[in-house]
C-alpha cells in the first residue's frame, strides 16, 4: 500500500494550476496570484524626511542657532531650497529641499520665537540623517510580488501604494460534494434504527468555505450503481473536483469505484496506509478529479485535510503540499508509538513553552468513527510507521488542523 508521500506525488503529479482570472485588487484577498509583479513607481518617490524636524546643510555644533524662513510639508511639491546658513521647518514625508543634507528631529531642537523665528540645534545629527532616500524600498521595474503569492492585506496595501487596481489571480477549482448510504439521511431528519446523520457535507461546506472557494452539496445517493454513475457524471461535467463520501471499501454496497471505472476515470489509487483515512480513493477523468473518501467522519477529515486541501490549494496556483507546513511541538501528554503505518491524532493547543515553541495536547481517539474527539482537536499530530512511544516534555510533528 502507498505511504503518504508516494500517494501524495501521485496526486501532485495530476494537478495544475486552472488558469487565471483578472480580479480587482479589493476583492483578492485571500487569492493566490497568477503572475510576478513589477514595481510601478518608486518608494519613495522623492527623498523626503522620516521626521518632524529641521532641514539643514552642514556639520553644527550644539548650540548653533539659525533663522527658519519656512516651512515644507507633506504633500508639498518638490522644488524648495534651503538657503546656505538658514534651516526649514520639515514635516515627515514632505520633499527634502535642495541644498538640505541632514533633518534634526524636532525633539532635538529648541524654537526661538523672532522675528525672524530661529531654532536652536541641542543635538546635531550626521549628514543623511533622517532622510528616507528615493527609491530605497522599491524602484521601477523591480520585482513586487511572485506567482503563487496568497495576497493578504499588507500585499493589497503593496498593490494599493502601486496604483494597481486589479490582478491576475488564480481561478478557483468549482468543487461538488456528495455524500452516499441508504443508512445516511439529512441532518434535520430524526434518522430511524440503523440509520445516521449525514455530517460529511457540512463539514466538506466548511472546509472549502475556509479555502475561500463554493462547494456545491449534490445530497446523498443512494447506494445504487445506476444512480451513483448519473450523479458522478453529472457533477464531472459540471465541476472541477467531485468529493465522494463513502462506498470505497470492499463491502457488497461499496459502488464507488464501479462507478468511476464506467465512466472510464483513471483509479490512480485506492488505498493508502495511513489511520484514519486508508481506504481513500483517488481518480481522474481527463482533467477533473475525484477523491472517493472513507465513509467515518475521522477518515473523510483527515484525508481531507492532508490530501484534499493542497490539491485543491495547488488547482487555485499556490505551492500547497502534503504535511507542508509542519512543525515541531512539545507534548502535553504521552503519544503512543507508530506500528505498520502513519497513524494522525487529533491535538489541542495549550500554550506556549521555551523559544516559543506550541504546547500540544494529544487527544484519546476510539476510532475513526470518533467524531466527538475530533471535533475538539485544533492540531493533527504524526506518529510514524514504528516510531516509539513519546512522553510528555518530547517532541513531535503538527499542523493546524483547520
Amino acid at each position: 500500500m502507498l505511504g503518504p508521500e508516494a500517494a501524495w506525488e501521485l496526486i501532485a503529479g495530476r494537478v495544475a494550476a486552472l488558469g487565471a482570472e483578472i480580479c480587482p485588487r479589493r476583492e483578492a484577498l485571500g487569492r493566490i496570484l497568477a503572475e510576478d509583479l513589477l514595481a510601478t513607481t518608486e518608494v519613495p518617490p522623492a527623498d523626503v524626511s522620516a521626521m518632524d524636524g529641521y532641514a539643514l546643510a552642514g556639520e553644527l555644533a550644539a548650540g548653533s542657532r539659525l533663522p527658519v524662513f519656512g516651512t515644507v510639508a507633506a504633500g508639498d511639491r518638490p522644488g524648495a531650497v534651503l538657503a546656505v546658513g538658514t534651516a526649514l521647518r520639515i514635516w515627515t514625508g514632505a520633499p527634502m529641499p535642495a541644498g538640505a543634507d541632514r533633518v534634526v528631529p524636532v525633539e532635538s531642537t529648541g524654537e526661538i520665537a523672532g522675528p525672524p523665528p530661529a531654532v536652536e540645534i541641542r543635538a546635531p545629527v550626521a549628514a543623511g540623517a533622517h532622510i528616507r532616500r528615493r527609491g530605497e524600498i522599491l524602484r521601477r521595474g523591480e520585482p513586487l510580488l511572485s506567482r503563487g503569492t496568497r495576497l493578504g492585506p499588507a500585499a493589497l496595501a503593496l498593490l494599493a501604494s502601486q496604483g494597481l487596481a486589479a490582478v491576475a489571480i488564480g481561478r478557483r477549482p468549482r468543487l461538488a460534494l456528495l455524500a452516499t448510504g441508504d443508512e445516511v439521511v439529512p441532518p434535520e431528519r430524526e434518522p430511524a434504527p440503523g440509520q445516521l446523520r449525514d455530517s460529511h457535507t457540512d463539514y466538506l461546506l466548511a472546509a472549502a468555505r475556509r479555502l475561500d472557494l463554493a462547494a456545491t452539496a449534490l445530497g446523498i445517493a443512494r447506494d445504487d450503481p445506476g444512480e451513483l454513475v448519473a450523479t458522478i457524471a453529472a457533477a464531472l461535467d459540471a465541476h472541477d473536483v467531485v468529493l465522494v463520501c463513502g462506498g470505497v471499501s470492499m463491502g457488497g454496497r461499496d459502488h464507488t469505484e464501479t462507478a468511476l471505472a464506467r465512466l472510464g476515470a483513471e483509479i490512480v489509487f485506492d488505498g493508502v496506509a495511513v489511520q484514519p483515512g486508508k481506504p481513500l480513493v483517488f481518480a481522474t477523468r481527463g482533467e477533473r478529479l475525484l477523491f472517493g473518501l472513507p465513509g467515518n467522519p475521522a477518515s473523510v477529515m483527515v484525508s481531507f485535510r492532508l490530501f484534499v486541501r493542497p490539491a485543491l490549494e495547488r488547482l487555485a496556483g499556490a505551492d500547497a503540499r502534503f504535511w507542508g507546513d509542519a512543525r515541531a511541538v512539545e507534548l502535553a501528554a504521552p503519544l503512543a508509538g507508530g506500528k505498520g503505518r502513519d497513524r494522525f491524532v487529533p491535538a489541542r493547543r495549550r500554550g506556549l513553552v521555551g523559544g516559543g515553541r506550541e504546547l500540544v495536547e494529544p487527544l484519546g481517539v476510539r476510532g475513526s468513527h470518533d467524531l466527538a474527539t475530533f471535533g475538539l482537536a485544533d492540531r493533527l499530530l504524526r506518529v510514524p510507521p514504528g516510531a516509539p512511544a513519546r512522553e510528555a516534555g518530547e517532541l513531535a510533528e503538527a499542523i493546524d488542523w483547520e
